[in-house]
């Protein structure tokens, strides 16, 4: 059986050999876009190759358009996935520092493109190092495969779809935000501050426990349950700032059984490129 939302450091030591096993390493800092290549350069999971959350998860910006990080053009992706040594057999693990907020966004996207074999590492780089398990250094490659794409642009909204869906009773938004910032407090990234309006407060990182791991299954799905008031999963529609954290509260949802909710790739950084759009504070 593949993994298809979290594995543990010791799973994935005992497959870590695996022939048909890819590990990619996605940390990733905002404040400091090449520090993660560096960290995976210094020392990485043996065998994993590198992803850069900007040149290989993302496509490129337009000014007053897109988002922070827009999804890339899916064929581009797909030479990327190809280049990784990914094809549609392959069980791909994404890890990043600790908590998953980026490797989400891989797992999300391979998803997205119908690949379900993807799994997130619990508690990610931290994890695997407090455990002692193989690491090395420089920059690892994979011999080419052929990925091929199974879109499921059902898994993905534009921002019409979410102007229409924000006051429907039916659906349930999700701003996957801390909460002072979808208060339009402490907005440090975003030249606008506030969050959509209808949309509840379900912050990603409520999502781990102390150590960055994934809270149980049973916890993550009362959680959800609680907050979501009997909307059903494919009804329920995350945002963030640019599409990557929203993908972490995905990922929770799928991991706890519930199903896949869908993704506003776009969020809340393209949201604010329309003045007419309209914007909540509270």
């Amino acid at each position: 059986m593949p993994y298809t939302t979290l594995i543990s450091a010791a799973e994935l030591a005992e497959n870590l050999s695996k022939p048909n096993w890819v590990v990619v390493d996605c940390r990733f800092m905002l404040n400091n876009t090449e520090q993660g290549r560096r960290d995976y350069q210094e020392s990485h999971i043996t065998g994993a190759v590198y992803a850069h959350l900007d040149e290989d998860l993302s496509g490129p910006i337009i000014p007053g358009q897109t988002s922070r990080h827009p999804l890339p053009d899916i064929d581009r992706f797909t030479q990327t996935l190809s280049s990784w040594g990914i094809d549609n057999t392959t069980q791909v693990i994404a890890y990043d520092g600790g908590g998953g907020a980026i490797a989400a966004r891989l797992w999300w996207m391979l998803r997205w493109l119908g690949h379900n074999a993807v799994a997130v590492l619990d508690g990610g780089w931290a994890s695997w190092l407090k455990s002692g398990y193989p690491v090395n250094s420089g920059l690892e490659t994979n011999s080419p495969a052929m990925f091929t794409p199974h879109p499921r642009p059902e898994l993905v909204l534009d921002a019409d779809a979410v102007d229409t869906i924000r006051t429907d009773p039916a659906y349930r938004l999700a701003d996957s935000r801390n909460a002072d910032r979808y208060r339009g407090e402490n907005e440090t990234i975003d030249p606008v501050a506030g969050h959509i309006p209808g949309a509840i407060s379900l912050p990603f990182a409520n999502n781990l426990d102390s150590n960055q791991q994934f809270l149980p299954a049973g916890e993550l799905r009362r959680r959800f349950e609680k907050a979501l008031e009997g909307t059903p999963t494919e009804q329920t529609v995350f945002y963030c700032g640019s599409g990557v954290t929203a993908a972490h509260n995905v990922l929770a949802m799928a991991h706890a059984g519930l199903g896949e909710a869908r993704l506003y790739a776009g969020s809340w950084s393209e949201w604010i490129t329309d003045p007419n759009r309209p914007v909540a504070k509270e």
